[in-house]
């Protein structure tokens, strides 16, 4: 009997044993499956200061009433998120609204998260709980001055512009489409920093069925462009392919990143499956262009800008080029794709708000590391070489060479993107 009661203990142990391990192994699954999506969602560009613990918050962001700093989301108990249940959780991402009852700020984009479904929310949550080192860091308290850091307002400003609705297919497309619209609606929030915003800082548009959304916006000093099909500003010339290297590696033949886009890519894109790739390729070429209607197609035509690089004392802009860009982007402005940017017919460059050129040229730009390996050139910054009637005759002449059909930038425009604090750099 002994024995016998001894055989089925032991019986008992080993199923409870082998049990256990397969729990284990699938909680670990569903925290890599959250660790996939946390990278989706882009969360450690935005949670991490320079030089900052992972997640651990106190990145400066620019509003138009003061800077605020993003939080920490690391599991700890005192400064983090440690303490947070599942619906709390779910709470704060897609309704905005902390566990303490306090509204965030729109500018953690839960109006985008809103449309996040109930499973990848508990992927997140198991994830940030399970698979991210805690950190005791205190959040720091926003620049924006009383009394307009009252956050009672938001309350009234969810009830407006919140849609709570998830993310509901649409039966008529296939699913690699619906994944896209799922990821760029969604987590992958592009809508955020690609969609004019109201003067209620809201964006204009959370879906393809305005034409406002993802039509370019201006933030922090860097114009982030139309990601519509718009011929001449927009994706209107770039094919899937283009679309799906150019979010994997960071450029392509039209265009490479600049500006906090490369934390985009480095963080986020880079590390997504070319499935989900594909699928954002393929929701990004069904969005109708609006913003090109009264402009001719481009065609690249160098001869007028070849006719002024023989000319160079008449045309400062020209001269300046020659000095300082010719090397690396060519004076037919073709760059060497994918290394050198292609300036010519770049939808950056061909943006009606010079300001992410202007802000380039000044400041540079992040380093590019795709795949974990650094780009083999990083465009430089020439704040201290150029005054600001330089880089406005340098930003006009690439706004109208190659053809390219836009009018003059001025040192009043340059001199506002030089007085930007650090973190808009």
């Amino acid at each position: 009997m002994n024995l016998a009661s001894g055989l089925v203990k032991l019986g008992l142990s080993v199923i409870t044993f082998t049990y256990s391990l397969s729990v284990f192994a699938v909680n670990l699954a569903e925290v890599k499956k959250g660790e996939y999506l946390a990278r989706v969602g882009d969360c450690i560009s935005c949670h991490t200061a320079p030089h900052g613990k992972p997640y651990a918050g106190g990145l400066p962001m620019l509003t138009p009433v003061g800077a605020i700093y993003t939080t920490n989301i690391t599991p700890d108990a005192e400064t983090g998120i440690g303490r947070y249940t599942e619906s709390e959780f779910a709470h704060a991402l897609r309704r905005g609204v902390a566990k303490d009852g306090h509204h965030l700020y729109p500018a953690m984009p839960y109006p985008s998260y809103a449309k996040v479904s109930d499973a990848d929310i508990h992927y997140l949550y198991l994830y940030f709980m399970h698979g991210v080192k805690p950190v005791r860091q205190s959040n720091k308290a926003s620049e924006i001055p009383w009394p307009l850091n009252y956050r009672f307002p938001l309350a009234v400003w969810n009830r407006i512009f919140l849609d709570k609705q998830t993310y509901q297919a649409d039966a008529s497309k296939d699913a690699s489409w619906n994944r896209g619209a799922y990821l760029v609606q969604g987590l992958g929030h592009c809508g955020a920093c690609h969609t004019p915003r109201g003067l209620a800082f809201q964006e204009k548009g959370l879906t393809h069925a305005s034409d406002h959304f993802l039509s370019g916006e201006t933030l922090e000093g860097w114009s982030a462009t139309n990601l519509r099909g718009d011929h001449n500003t927009g994706l209107g010339r770039w094919s899937e392919a283009d679309i799906l290297v150019y979010l994997k590696s960071g450029a392509n033949q039209h265009s490479s990143v600049f500006g906090t886009m490369t934390t985009v890519i480095n963080n986020s894109t880079e590390g997504m499956t070319t499935q989900d790739l594909s699928a954002i390729a393929t929701y990004l070429k069904t969005i109708k262009g609006t913003n090109d209607k009264q402009q001719k197609p481009y065609q690249y035509d160098p001869n007028v800008t070849q006719a002024q690089f023989k000319t160079v004392t008449s045309y400062p802009g020209a001269r300046l080029y020659q000095q300082y860009c010719v090397a690396c982007h060519g004076q037919d402005g073709k760059g060497v794709a994918p290394y050198l940017s292609p300036l010519a017919g770049n939808p950056a460059v061909m943006d009606p708000d010079p300001s992410s050129l202007i802000n380039v040229i000044l400041n540079g730009s992040p380093q590019l590391k795709a795949q974990g390996v650094a780009a083999p050139f990083n465009m430089p910054k020439f704040r201290h070489m150029l005054n600001d009637t330089e880089v406005a005759q340098l930003v006009s002449f690439m706004q109208m060479a190659w053809n390219h059909p836009l009018e003059a930038t001025s040192a009043q425009d340059v001199a506002k993107i030089r007085k930007l604090p650090p973190s808009a750099h």
